[in-house]
């Protein structure tokens, strides 16, 4: 039974309130501000004078009380004008429970009494003003404050960007590597952003941040051999990146986030392998090159000794063409320019 209670104080169900009504709700406020207003003047001039006597001053002294009550709660009515701009979103609550959501832009009237809810403001105003607390120049200490006055209670559903900090990791062969990635995302439930968790954008990071490490230590960063159907982080980092989006969707949906896209904008070996990483990868280019231009001799000496042979433009012997074919890959082979010798005398 209270594992149930706790699934359903988890799973907030939105409310989301449609009705703007506040050019009207204005209009209105101020025309009973206005009359209350006059009617209060009208009732303090007339007990002022002294025209009212007995009875009638007792109503004119009640009028007055009751077009000051009239006045006050109207003002007080103002508070529950709310605009809400475009892509932007604001849960409200009332005496501690939930009241609503705004998620469409428009002038709104709402209860007056309502108050909106966010915590990540409030923990992104509390963060700023330590900094301008542990910060010795006054004018730092002020810009904080007024950066984080600025924040307001209003959820941005705009796409925004994540860019996780590099993390140094180790990869499935042991090898330690330096992996970063941007998260593209947004806020898609106001309601659940606030209420199911703390601080939405510290949990999307934190989040962020397991996954990469959970996934770099699946995969290897690169494969030194010929084969295809391994994964690696530098070969296969787009399926990679999309794996990592489905279980960051799992993970963050019930803060009311949605992933749009994950990329890998950073992927290197750490500092203490990548010298020695470079040289086992040049190596294996060397080696690949030199098989390649062995291939490419081989098949030059062959086709140069057929058709010799076939043209009997010079018949050899057996010892002669393997002195011609060590020659001929000498030179193929070579790194550096063949230096010819010419030989004036007969080559028996």
């Amino acid at each position: 039974m209270d594992k149930t209670n706790d699934v359903l104080q988890n799973n907030i169900e939105e409310l989301e309130i449609t009705k703007a009504r506040g050019g009207v709700a204005l209009l209105g406020i101020l025309a009973g501000l206005l009359i209350s207003l006059a009617g209060m003047i009208l009732c303090i001039i007339m007990t002022a004078e002294g025209s009212l006597e007995g009875v009638a001053m007792t109503f004119g002294i009640t009028g007055i009380v009751v077009f000051s009550l009239i006045f006050v709660a109207l003002l007080i009515c103002l508070g529950g004008l709310k605009v809400i701009h475009p892509n932007e979103a604001c849960v409200y609550t009332i005496f501690g429970k939930y009241y609503g959501t705004i998620k469409k832009a428009g002038f709104y009237f709402i209860n007056p009494f309502v108050s909106a809810y966010n915590p990540s403001a409030d923990n992104m105003m509390t963060s700023l003003t330590q900094v301008a607390v542990n910060t010795v120049n006054e004018n730092a200490s002020s810009q904080a404050a007024g950066s984080a006055a600025r924040f307001g209670k209003k959820i941005s559903t705009k796409t925004l960007t994540l860019n996780n900090s590099k993390q140094k990791v180790n990869d499935a062969l042991g090898n330690p590597i330096i992996i970063g990635a941007a998260v593209i995302w947004r806020v898609s439930n106001p309601t659940k952003a606030v209420f199911n968790v703390d601080n939405y954008q510290t949990y999307l990071s934190t989040q962020c941040d397991a996954i990469i490490r959970n996934n770099a230590r699946l995969y290897p960063y690169d494969t030194m051999e010929d084969d295809a159907d391994e994964k690696t982080l530098r070969g296969s980092s787009q399926e990679i990146a999309e794996n990592m989006k489905l279980e960051l969707q799992e993970k963050v949906a019930e803060a009311g986030i949605e992933i749009k896209e994950v990329r890998i904008t950073n992927l290197a070996y750490s500092d203490e392998i990548a010298a020695a990483m470079l040289q086992r990868q040049q190596a294996v280019a060397i080696i690949a090159a030199r098989q390649k231009i062995v291939e490419g001799a081989v098949s030059m000496v062959k086709m140069a000794i057929d058709q010799l042979g076939e043209e009997e433009i010079v018949v050899l012997d057996e010892e002669r063409k393997a002195a011609m074919v060590s020659n001929l890959l000498v030179v193929l082979c070579g790194n550096k320019d063949a230096q010819p010798i010419v030989n004036s005398g007969s080559i028996y």
